[in-house]
């Protein structure tokens, strides 16, 4: 079995119920969730002009290859109705492949660790949720450590 962090975000729609049923297909799909952080709303990064984010991380246990995993990551997106336009555009859902066990990934569709995790606070903070204690294979720095000299400052609000 593989530990694999993802992290979820969507701006359209009803937000809380595009994570859910994302949740939902990705312990159906992928593997086993056995944990999942508090939801947390965000103004958008990158392309700021659009509505704020909610973003929600999951912990969970596969028997699949990083490669099968991104396969199923699109096919829930599409399922769900992401249309890939516009580079960090507005979307009803998002799904990263944010760490995968300690594997380090480089290739031109795939990149583990997730390679802005560090710069983005909407995406450590529910991390922290779930596992502050976890080594970054590269920088060899927990994600709490990560998140105490991130330079985001996006504010990132629990809402649930």
């Amino acid at each position: 079995m593989n530990e694999l962090i993802l992290h979820l975000g969507t701006n359209q729609g009803s937000r809380i119920r595009n994570l859910d049923l994302c949740q939902l297909l990705i312990n159906q799909q992928i593997g086993f969730v056995e944990s999942v952080s508090s939801d947390y709303e965000t103004e958008a990064w990158g392309n700021t002009d659009q509505p704020s984010f909610i973003n929600r991380a999951l912990l969970l246990q596969c028997r699949l290859s990083p490669e099968k995993v991104l396969k199923k990551i699109h096919i829930i997106e599409s399922k769900l109705g992401r249309i890939r336009k516009i580079k960090w555009g507005p979307r009803i859902i998002d799904i990263d492949i944010i760490f995968f066990g300690q594997q380090i990934i480089e290739n031109p569709n795939l990149k583990i660790p997730h390679t802005e995790l560090t710069n983005r606070n909407f995406v450590l903070i529910p991390l922290m949720d779930i596992c502050p204690s976890f080594i970054h294979p590269i920088l060899n720095k927990t994600v709490k450590d990560i998140y105490k000299v991130s330079k985001d400052t996006l504010k990132v609000e629990k809402i649930r």
